[in-house]
Parts: structure tokens; C-alpha cells; sequence
């Protein structure tokens, strides 16, 4: 487990997390700028899609402050090593370095697991979650403009990757 400036410490993401973990992402998409999703998934689902080995949150007295979990872009193996990865924060919470501590995590995590790119979509609304990807040295790559219909608008998404040091 790691400190993370806060006083919170970060930690694999375990079963018993699950309830805060999936409040947590239900609050960021009711927000409207996190994802196109509309209702957050069973722990189930969410269990099955998410890489066991790359999933961690931030505790703070046995609460849930944040999680961070990525999945495989493809089945192919020629993406093998690229992943998207989710980092949400309790709203509560922000403001406080939980972000980029769970990013920073999470990044070494895949770091030395091989893997070489790490990327996501961010609706150009959310500038927190911008400016953390940039201080966590992602990078834009472009956007992809009128991608998809959320709640009737239609929103772009802005493509964020981060290469790792690592692979060369």
C-alpha cells in the first residue's frame, strides 16, 4: 500500500470495495462529463472487464476515495500491451492529489507489467480530468469530434495516451 500525500493510502481494488467503488463511478456519471454510460455496471460486469492486476483504490479510514482500473483495447495481440484505463474520484474528495496518486499508481503498475500504452477518451468539458492526464504526462493525440450521442448531444472526445519510459 502507498501514502499518497494525503494521508490516504492506495490499495488493490478488492471485492469488498465493490459497493463504494460502483457508487463512486454512478456519482461521476450522473455528473454528465465522465463517460457515455448511463447507469454503472454490476460488480459483476465490472469484475469480468477490468484487469485484476491493474485495479486500485484510494482508502482513507477504510473508505473508498477513488479507484482506477483499466481494460484491454483488443483482443489482438498485436495490442497486447495497450490498455484504457478509468480513474474516478469521490466528490468529496477531490482536489486533494487523490487523482493523480491513483494515476501515478496505476501507472507504474502497467509499467511493469510490459505494458507500453495507456490511454483513454475525455469529453473536452471535463478540464480537471485534463489538466490531471496532462500532469500525469498523457498526451493529446486528437480529437474525435460528434463520436456519440449523450443525452441527445452529440459530444466529442478527446484521446489522451501516455507511452511508457519503459518499453523503448
Amino acid at each position: 500500500m502507498t501514502a499518497t500525500g494525503t494521508g490516504a493510502r492506495i490499495a488493490p481494488m478488492r471485492p469488498e470495495h465493490a459497493e463504494e467503488v460502483l457508487s463512486i463511478y454512478q456519482q461521476g456519471i450522473d455528473e454528465g462529463n465522465a463517460t457515455f454510460e448511463s447507469t454503472a455496471p454490476t460488480w459483476e460486469a465490472f469484475d469480468k472487464a477490468k484487469l485484476p492486476e491493474h485495479r486500485l483504490v484510494t482508502l482513507d479510514g477504510g473508505r473508498v476515495l477513488g479507484w482506477a482500473a483499466v481494460v484491454p483495447v483488443s483482443d489482438r495481440c498485436a495490442y497486447a500491451g495497450v490498455v484504457e484505463h478509468s480513474v474516478y474520484v469521490h466528490p468529496d474528495a477531490r482536489g486533494r492529489g487523490i487523482g493523480l496518486a491513483l494515476l501515478t499508481a496505476l501507472l507504474a503498475s502497467t509499467d511493469a507489467d510490459g505494458i507500453w500504452t495507456v490511454q483513454s477518451g475525455i469529453f473536452p468539458e471535463n478540464t480537471a480530468s485534463l489538466a490531471l492526464h496532462q500532469r500525469a504526462g498523457f498526451r493529446v493525440v486528437g480529437t474525435r469530434e460528434r463520436i456519440g450521442r449523450h443525452h441527445g448531444t452529440w459530444r466529442d472526445v478527446v484521446l489522451v495516451e501516455r507511452r511508457s519510459p519503459a518499453i523503448t
